[in-house]
């Protein structure tokens, strides 16, 4: 199994001459491992199972794990197939331990499982593990034969370097960037996104220049604007993050989209009624200005609903895209509420303060 992970990581020769030392059925089961599509259940099974046949009795099943030596790490349960090896059951060792040694497996097997086969997604295993609270997990081929087995170890590990992949991801950086790796190649692969952030930021500034006239007319408009811009950003962060992991977990569905929608520019409403309030009460006893403290509390409110909607639509639309929302939502969600932020805030001043004076 350990061969399998890095196998790909290795150089050929190394590999070679790894393979040549292993015995044949373990040698056929590393390649059959590697051939089977990056994080499917087929990728991630081990051949390590225990299977007994369905007319075995206890006694037959505690002779089957003597028998070998040891015990599979993550063996809660063993496989019970009839006379053409096809699962039909599964007997947990507990269970063998509560029942006298005569009695049939056949009697308290479970036929109620879950099973997957070697095609299966690796996230689609996490859900079901998460969900039925699994140990392990039989996997079959197309004639319900046992071929494999899913270990919870095995699973935990592929959910933790999927978390690390979409935390680099949502940064702008490859998912399976080396952190000790070559130079060049990490500065080539950040140049996307930093392209990308490159353009939305000269957009955003051009915002910034339509209003240099209201900028220059009220001083106080300059260090103000980057707080609106800020705690918009922060706030779509926060949905984007919630958002991208309900699709992880196969949460947000057609059916719950306009409640997440609705309960996200509820919760922005609250908080753009609180802190716009705070912020535009900051603002007015600093600068002795009330209308700059109600532009600031208003600017604050509308920024925070943009953001909030942004932070729903954006990982959505990418998902259904058939793109990654964790790639990319981070850059689209800064250069919105950057945008917007500093759209509304100026407009309102130079509507409301700029428009009063003149």
């Amino acid at each position: 199994d350990d061969l399998a992970q890095v196998a790909d990581h290795l150089p050929p020769e190394i590999r070679t001459q790894v393979y040549d030392g292993l015995e044949a059925r373990l040698r056929e089961w590393v390649e059959s491992s590697l051939a089977w599509p990056e994080d499917s259940v087929g990728e991630l099974m081990t051949p390590d199972m225990l299977e007994i046949p369905h007319t075995a009795t206890v006694k037959d099943a505690f002779k089957t794990i003597r028998a070998r030596g040891d015990l599979p790490d993550q063996t809660d349960k063993l496989f019970v197939v009839d006379e053409r090896r096809r699962l039909v059951g599964l007997v947990r060792v507990h269970d063998l331990l509560l029942h006298r040694p005569r009695s049939a497996v056949a009697e308290f097997m479970k036929t109620d499982m879950v099973i997957f086969t070697p095609e299966d997604g690796g996230e689609a295993a996490a859900q079901a593990f998460e969900r039925y609270d699994l140990v392990s997990a039989p996997v079959v081929d197309d004639n319900d034969r046992p071929i494999g087995r899913l270990t919870v170890d095995v699973v935990m590990d592929f959910v933790r370097e999927e978390a690390e992949k979409d935390a680099l991801q949502r940064e702008g950086l490859m998912g399976d960037e080396d952190l000790f790796g070559p130079v060049f190649r990490g500065a080539r692969s950040r140049w996307t996104w930093l392209g990308i952030n490159l353009l939305t930021a000269f957009l955003a500034s051009r915002v910034i220049g339509v209003f240099e006239g209201s900028i220059e007319q009220l001083v106080a408009l300059a260090t103000l604007m980057p707080i609106v811009a800020s705690i918009g950003g922060n706030t779509g962060n926060q949905t984007v993050a919630l958002v991208i992991r309900g699709l992880a977990l196969d949460q947000v569905k057609s059916g719950n989209l306009r409640y997440l929608a609705l309960k996200e520019l509820a919760v922005a409403l609250i908080n753009g009624l609180l802190w716009g309030s705070v912020i535009g009460a900051v603002a007015w006893l600093l600068y002795g200005n009330p209308m700059l403290g109600l532009v600031m509390g208003l600017a604050t409110l509308l920024n925070l609903l943009v953001a909030a909607g942004t932070g729903v639509a954006v990982p959505i639309v990418m998902h259904r895209s058939g793109r990654d929302p964790a790639l990319g939502s981070s850059v689209v969600l800064t250069f919105v509420t950057d945008g917007m932020g500093f759209m509304i805030f100026l407009g309102l001043a130079t509507a409301l303060l700029l428009g009063a004076v003149a």
